[in-house]
Parts: structure tokens; C-alpha cells; sequence
């Protein structure tokens, strides 16, 4: 028997298979028939499922995951860059390679 390839299923899809088996009108070896699943996947949902349903009703903002921006490091760095483009800017320019590339 050939192994199928590994398969990468929707939120949607897995959300839709999860509370049919919170239904509880059907077996897990039904469900997994019907949807083409291993039982064992459709138990994991099912746990994720009223895992995060919590996260629902939850009064708290959820966090932002991006770390915090750090204005003055950003603007020391463009400060550096500034310095240095106007250092070989001159540099250039007193090689000559600067006024032929401007041309």
C-alpha cells in the first residue's frame, strides 16, 4: 500500500470537521470516512477546538506578536547610513567615479 502525500488542510475545513464531531451524532470512524481523515486528526481538532473556544469570549485584547519598535535605534542607524552614503559620496567624487556615474 503506497503512502498518500502529505496534505495541508484549510482552518475552514478543519473548523467544519471539528464541531461535526463535537455533534457527537456520527462515530469518529464515520467522520474520519466521510472526510478522509484519520480519527486520530479529528480527535486533535476536536481538542484545539474547545481549547480555544475560551478565546472567544475573552474580555482581554489579544497581544500583538510583532515585537515593539524602537524609534531611536532606528533613527541612530539611519543617521549612520546618512554619514556614511555622504562619506563615499565625497570619496567618489574626488576619484572622479562619482561625476561619470551622474552623467
Amino acid at each position: 500500500m503506497a503512502r498518500r502525500p502529505r496534505r495541508n488542510h484549510s482552518p475552514a475545513f478543519k473548523a467544519k470537521v471539528a464541531l461535526a464531531a463535537l455533534k457527537g451524532d456520527r462515530t469518529m470512524s464515520e467522520l474520519a470516512t466521510q472526510f478522509d481523515v484519520h480519527p486520530n486528526q479529528i480527535k486533535q481538532w476536536e481538542d484545539q477546538l474547545l481549547d480555544g473556544v475560551t478565546d472567544v469570549f475573552d474580555d482581554k485584547p489579544k497581544t500583538s506578536k510583532e515585537p515593539p519598535i524602537d524609534v531611536k535605534s532606528l533613527h541612530a542607524k539611519i543617521g549612520q547610513l546618512t554619514l556614511e552614503n555622504d562619506f563615499l559620496e565625497g570619496a567618489l567624487d574626488k576619484a572622479g567615479l562619482l561625476a561619470s556615474a551622474k552623467k
